[in-house]
């Protein structure tokens, strides 16, 4: 099992270890908080309107890690894991939340790694879209900010407070998908002033890098929006 890293803490709860953020003001905004679980009395058949099988000594109730209902050991048998909620070890999940939960795993195991790693734009004036500076626009390490390394100026954008992101440009790849190659984000800034970025990849040899990272961007702008939405219930 792995030490705890900087910051964070191992915690035990009901559904199993968590590797959590020590305040909730370092949380990854990826984050979604663990579902409380619906008590076992509540429920004598399994909670799959397709299956409704009844619970007894021979088929014992099981709880989805993910949504927290109750389930027989067949709707509820698949072990994944489960970053979101921060878990050490793989959890188990009913059917419904196992799709969820694989989809979002698939955007750690790839689209993570891309913003992490950057990409090369120019940022454009907002008033009269002339180029301004090139940056290496990436991903902090805690999740929590992107980051611009390059000429001029631009103050890092804290991902929670991002506003919307609207891509400006496309290009058709040889499988006719059209891939964003500019993007445009509002987000207020530390001051809680409105503020609005452009950004273009830039060309050369990286280019493709660029474009995998706004796709990659809009992915998590997605994801910071449903957290926004459970920690708002």
């Amino acid at each position: 099992m792995a030490a705890p890293e900087n910051g964070k803490k191992l915690v035990r709860s009901h559904s199993g270890l968590r590797m959590i953020s020590g305040n909730d003001v370092d949380g990854s905004p990826f984050s979604i908080r663990e579902p409380d679980w619906v008590p076992d009395d509540q429920f004598q058949y399994c909670m799959n309107p397709d299956c409704q099988g009844k619970f007894h000594f021979m088929n014992r109730r099981h709880h989805c890690r993910r949504c927290g209902k109750v389930f027989c050991n067949k709707c509820c048998e698949a072990k994944l894991p489960l970053p979101r909620m921060c878990f050490v070890d793989p959890v188990r999940h009913c059917q419904t939340c196992s799709g969820h939960t694989k989809k979002e795993n698939d955007f750690y195991d790839k689209s993570l790694k891309t913003l992490l790693q950057g990409g090369e734009f120019t940022v454009l004036d907002s008033e009269n879209n002339e180029e301004s500076h090139n940056f290496l626009c990436k991903l902090s390490v805690d999740h929590r900010m992107l980051l611009f390394d390059g000429q001029g100026s631009q103050d890092s954008i804290m991902l929670d407070r991002i506003e919307s992101i609207q891509v400006l440009s496309t290009e058709t790849d040889s499988q006719g998908n059209k891939i964003g190659t500019g993007v445009a984000m509002r987000y207020r800034d530390r001051s809680d002033d409105k503020q609005i970025i452009k950004m273009t990849v830039t060309g050369g040899a990286n280019r493709k890098q660029g474009m995998l990272w706004v796709a990659a961007m809009q992915k998590a702008f997605k994801m910071v929006c449903e957290t926004r939405s459970v920690f708002s219930t």
